[in-house]
């Protein structure tokens, strides 16, 4: 099978996009299926494209232009250039408003089966955005099947057009992301960021105080939407009673959330905080092995594989109930529930896990247990193959 895979996003950009997009094409290839990823980007021109093998997959960079809609009207052309040169079977955009909207116009212009697969942000937000509403209706009504990775997500598109709309959650590589010992996971941390400009110094400041103080993680790019000002509250309130650090796995937005978060920081010069830079995808293992508690307090979300990988790693995960969160966690079985935007709450839900050890070794065990069982690698990949044979057979 020969699967056009549209993105927004790919790595190297940042983000959960770009990780579950690569994850998928990954699978695919792997599983013997000839894979092409097409998706812009600013790194390049607008008049030009590039393409390039990267983990067994062809990926397809083409610059975008500063007027979305031509930016558009490009992808749709290379598309269908492709498509004359190699023939796809499958057209499967990730996200709705650019590249869902693409993928069910050139499906329909081509005869080609589209996928649209919702991720969070395109439901959440752009679907209240009249600059994307019309693109967002589009791949809804247009697609040959729709996908998401949370229930809450399929709730809310339903409103929007009632259709059938499938639910395939993301996979979590397991023996990647297992249980690691602390000695080990600072062993390989040191290993592989000693000759980072600028981290090996943080690096080495959090392990000086890693064996007096408790933990709190938190993994991804630090910005409002991800609950920072919640994160952060809640950190400074956990901090009086108990020495804990804060350990940014990531780096932090620039811009606003920057502004923010530096003016925290000069607020609470006492309060011990590393943000380690871009880590690598594999890395990540390691390093969550370093936290005591994850924590997610996102405002709106898809299904966050920080928070699957934190489970699977044997990390005691906080999180608010957003987006697909409420369909891996249950509340004190396999993690910490707590409402947005309280920072009360937070704190009260993670020093509950750091003083009740019988509770923290029951919700790690029961979290990497709820990882092997519904959120793997093979489950997300047999739920994608099978709708792309059910729409080749009715082609």
């Amino acid at each position: 099978m020969k699967i056009a895979l549209l993105s927004e996003k790919y790595t190297p950009d940042i983000g959960g996009l770009a990780i579950s997009t690569e994850r998928l094409a990954r699978l695919l290839s792997r599983a013997g299926h000839a894979v092409r990823v097409c998706a812009p980007t600013s790194n390049l021109p607008a008049s030009e494209k590039r393409t390039l093998p990267a983990g067994g997959v062809s990926v397809t960079r083409f610059g975008a232009r500063k007027r979305v809609d031509d930016t558009l009207t490009d992808w749709f052309e290379l598309i269908a250039a492709e498509h004359a040169r190699e023939s796809f079977d499958i057209l499967h955009a990730y996200f709705l408003p650019q590249a869902g909207f693409v993928a069910a116009y050139a499906g329909k212009y081509l005869g080609l089966p589209s996928v649209v697969s919702i991720r969070g942000n395109d439901i959440e937000r752009a679907a209240f955005d009249s600059s994307k509403f019309s693109h967002v209706m589009y791949a809804l009504q247009n697609a040959s099947a729709v996908t998401t990775n949370a229930s809450e997500l399929a709730r809310k598109a339903k409103a929007f057009f009632d259709r059938e709309i499938f639910l395939i959650p993301n996979g979590v590589d397991a023996e990647l992301f297992k249980p690691m010992e602390r000695n080990e996971a600072l062993a390989e941390i040191v290993f592989h960021t000693k000759d980072a400009q600028g981290r090996e110094g943080n690096l080495a400041s959090f392990r000086a105080r890693e064996e007096k103080h408790f933990a709190i993680g938190f993994v991804g790019e630090l910005r409002e939407k991800k609950g920072m000002s919640t994160l952060l509250s809640g950190y400074a309130q956990i901090a009086k009673t108990r020495p804990v650090s804060l350990l940014i796995v990531g780096e932090v937005r620039e811009g606003e959330d920057r502004k923010f978060f530096d003016e925290f920081q000069i607020a609470h010069p006492q309060l011990p905080i590393t943000v380690t830079g871009r880590v690598p995808h594999s890395d990540l293992p390691a390093y969550y092995s370093l936290m005591d508690v994850f924590v997610h307090p996102s405002l709106r979300d898809g299904m966050p594989n920080a928070v699957l990988e934190a489970m699977a790693c044997g990390v005691p995960v906080a999180a608010t109930p957003v987006g697909g969160v409420g369909d891996a966690i249950r509340d004190r079985e396999n993690g910490m529930l707590f409402p947005v935007r309280d920072a009360d709450a937070l704190r009260t839900a993670v020093e509950t896990v750091l003083a009740d050890e019988s509770l923290r070794g029951a919700l790690i065990q029961s979290a990497r247990r709820t990882v092997l069982e519904k959120f793997t690698l093979e489950n997300e990949l047999s739920a994608n193959l099978n709708i792309y044979r059910n729409l080749e057979s009715v082609q």
